[in-house]
């Protein structure tokens, strides 16, 4: 086996209440003054005052903007980056799920290397470490908090730019419950269906390794077991901390083993449409499954066993097609909606398909893909075959 470098934060807190150990790391730094990152809807539900409250009452100086969006904008990050820069802030505090967290990496990383966002589009293309970042997750699915990996959206050529940078990595990253009981059930759904896919992916790809195979399997597991209790009961606290164990495992085995033609597919949703990323990834995850079962079916036969099913007396081609069917019928359970029921249009099918063939998941998928065959899984998804 080639040499392995792994990627992850410097510093990790998991656990109820663990944002109330944010400023002792901040004295590690020396942070003078952050920019905390975040969203207007996190602002309005008193999450984000959580996480000032803990800043102000150690006495910790900052700034702040709320101006994330889903799927942000390439104008979303030029304006935090303003913001940085005339507040003459020294690291961030992103706070939120992947939008916001993806916006704070951004920053951090033109922070030390300058230029526009869209310079970084690709594999490892800054040349420094970013300004120290703290990523305080909210919802337990992107990942974002502990991954090498940021996605913008490019407004001009309505696509995701996918950017994979050690430099991005978190110098904390924080998973707290507390800030998940008040997340509504659709979100939950969402971003629970994300972290599945993370591990699923990873379990798959082509740079698969023993680390991430065992942690990818664990996250299956933990989906498996307490994503629908935590969408019936946004404040079992057990559940979601499982997700948050769950997402954390997830992000961490995507992060250094790669994605694939989910995601791929996925970016282009978001980027085309706009469609959240959890829920573009839960519509075509199992579609996907399908296409790349022919190459890797005793690997799915092993999801289907991390998922609690019996596959005692079943082919290996029959425990995996359990695995499909059973996230199917999860992802009905919790209501993540069918692709013709989201903004997709098939005639836009080929251009998707084109930009999905050049995202930087794709190299990483077990099965090789042709242009006609991202089509067909676009459309067996619309049409739910």
């Amino acid at each position: 086996m080639k040499c392995r470098e792994l990627y992850q934060p410097a510093h990790t807190i998991i656990g109820k209440g663990c944002i109330n150990e944010i400023p002792r790391y901040i004295k590690t730094i020396a942070g003078q003054k952050a920019l905390v990152v975040t969203d207007d809807g996190l602002l309005k539900i008193g999450t984000v005052k959580k996480v000032l409250d803990v800043l102000e009452y150690a006495g910790n100086s900052y700034a702040l903007y709320t101006g994330v969006k889903p799927n942000p904008t390439v104008s979303i990050v030029n304006e935090a980056k303003t913001i940085y820069e005339k507040e003459e802030c020294d690291y961030i505090i992103g706070i939120g799920g992947g939008s916001s967290l993806d916006v704070a990496k951004a920053i951090s990383i033109l922070g030390k290397n300058g230029g526009n966002i869209e310079d970084y589009n690709g594999l490892n293309k800054s040349e420094k470490k970013g300004v120290p970042l703290i990523a305080i997750n909210t919802t337990a699915g992107t990942g974002s908090e502990v991954t090498r990996a940021y996605v913008v959206t490019d407004e001009s050529k309505k696509s995701k730019m996918l950017m994979v940078d050690a430099n991005c990595l978190s110098y904390l990253a924080v998973n707290d419950p507390d800030l998940m009981l008040g997340m509504p059930p659709a979100l939950t759904a969402a971003t629970g269906m994300d972290a599945l896919t993370h591990a699923i992916e990873a379990y798959v790809s082509k740079s698969h390794f023993p680390f991430t195979d065992a942690i990818a399997l664990e996250a299956i597991t933990l989906v498996g077991k307490s994503l629908e209790r935590a969408c019936i009961n946004g404040r079992d606290i057990e559940a979601r901390t499982d997700m948050c164990w769950a997402e954390y495992m997830a992000g961490l085995a995507f992060s250094n083993a790669g994605l694939g033609m989910v995601h791929a597919m996925a970016h282009q949703l978001g980027g085309f449409y706009n469609t959240p990323h959890g829920v573009a990834n839960a519509i075509l995850l199992t579609h996907v499954m399908r296409f790349n079962a022919s190459v890797c079916k005793n690997r799915y036969a092993d999801v289907a066993r991390a998922l609690g099913i019996n596959t005692y007396k079943m082919t290996a081609d029959q425990a995996s097609n359990a695995a499909i069917d059973y996230i199917n019928n999860m992802a009905y359970r919790i209501k993540i909606p069918k692709l013709s029921e989201t903004a997709f249009q098939p005639a836009d099918v080929v251009t998707l398909s084109l930009h999905a063939l050049e995202d930087t998941g794709m190299p990483e998928n077990p099965k090789e893909a042709s242009l006609i065959d991202v089509q067909k899984v676009f459309m067996d998804a619309y049409y739910q075959i």
